[in-house]
């Protein structure tokens, strides 16, 4: 063995190796096995992803924690985004997100830091706002960290308070400024309907503050009524408008109507848009009927003979021996069921109305399937022949 010379082969060569005999047994010639050849294509090579796919957001996992991740920023940002592309995946991977930035945020800075991250994600994400406030009460639940300066939802509210202050030069500023403000209106509608707050008895409530805040902002748009401000109002009113007139109902304000006659008040003088005024009148037509939720007219109670008049509207029919008919509204309706009972007993190849059960080849059920009633054949054979008629033209 000490002679063998090795002979390297190009992969795929049939040939053989001859090699020095050392003695008689190694006679024989001896075969070289191929090199194996360690392919460079990789599975995460962008030739296996379809055009348009994302490969660097697909291969971002949450299950892992901040592994990977230099910066808080850039966790929370691709988890976002993530929720933004996958919203269904919230309720199973939002626990370890909430774990995750736990162990990450220990300081005022970064808390304040995952606020705007969140709020900017919110607020300029299309269709985010209502992922952003689910997002925003669940922090505010599960965080525990809670510094000096405000735990999340006080640092949140705060942020909030900053871009409502701006809220009159907003809707007089440029298309671009306007955009951007209802977008943060929408978000505080969508937080006034998730964010939830508990109180010292464990009752859990809206936030008050921002129910104030909303009808401010209902007025400064009403008080600047082009298109997309009142556009605006009518898709917050959509979504806030019955939960809103409910919570006025209780501390006994007529806040409401304030809005409808600020509504009829822009339809007959403003100058927008004949589209806008017909959504600002089917607003109205909305809340006229209830926002569209239906109540009892009274409360729910259980059917009897005795309260309702149709108790045996849907009871079946039966028959007597003599033909009788009679259902459960007879008073002697046991007796004669009872009876009917020991009658299949004795004829157990008959039904309850009397119409032998025949076999599926027996003549005379085949011929009761196959008969139709004369006015209803007479009618089928008039349609026949007006269809036949209106094919013809």
């Amino acid at each position: 063995s000490e002679h063998l010379q090795q002979a390297r082969i190009p992969s795929g060569s049939q040939e053989k190796v001859s090699v020095p005999d050392s003695g008689p047994e190694m006679a024989e010639s001896q075969v070289a096995v191929a090199p194996m050849v360690t392919s460079k294509l990789s599975v995460k090579a962008p030739e296996f992803y379809p055009s348009g796919y994302n490969q660097n957001f697909a291969d971002s996992s949450f299950e892992d924690g901040y592994d990977g991740y230099l910066t808080l920023a850039e966790y929370v940002q691709d988890f976002l985004n993530h929720l933004a592309k996958q919203p269904g995946c919230f309720e199973t991977e939002i626990e370890q997100f909430a774990e995750t930035v736990n162990g990450w945020v220990t300081a005022d800075e970064t808390l304040q830091e995952l606020v705007e991250l969140v709020y900017q994600q919110a607020t300029s994400v299309p269709n985010f706002s209502y992922m952003g406030a689910r997002l925003c009460n669940y922090l505010s639940h599960h965080l525990t960290i809670s510094p000096q300066s405000g735990n999340f939802r006080q640092l949140l509210l705060q942020r909030c308070q900053t871009e409502y202050e701006n809220r009159d030069e907003a809707t007089k500023g440029d298309e671009t400024t306007r955009r951007q403000f209802h977008a943060f209106v929408l978000f505080l509608a969508e937080l006034y309907l998730n964010l939830e707050i508990k109180g010292t008895k464990g009752q859990v409530t809206r936030a008050e503050i921002l129910q104030e805040g909303l009808r401010e902002l209902l007025n400064v748009l009403f008080s600047n009524p082009v298109d997309n401000n009142l556009m605006c109002a009518v898709k917050l009113m959509k979504l806030t408008g019955s939960v809103l007139e409910d919570a006025w109902k209780e501390k006994g304000k007529n806040y409401m109507e304030e809005m409808i006659q600020r509504i009829e008040n822009v339809v007959l003088d403003a100058s927008c848009s004949r589209d806008v005024k017909h959504m600002l009148l089917k607003l109205v037509e909305l809340r006229s009927s209830n926002w569209g939720r239906v109540h009892e007219t009274s409360p729910h109670t259980k059917a009897t003979p005795e309260n309702d008049p149709n108790y045996f509207m849907n009871e079946p029919t039966f028959y007597t021996s003599d033909g009788i008919p009679f259902t459960a509204a007879d008073l002697d309706y046991q007796e004669k069921y009872q009876e009917l009972l020991e009658r299949e007993d004795l004829f157990p190849d008959y039904e309850e109305n009397g119409v032998a059960l025949s076999g599926s080849g027996d003549q005379y059920f085949n011929d009761l399937d196959n008969k139709m009633d004369p006015e209803i054949e007479e009618a089928y054979e008039k349609f026949c022949l007006e269809s036949e008629h209106k094919r013809k033209q």
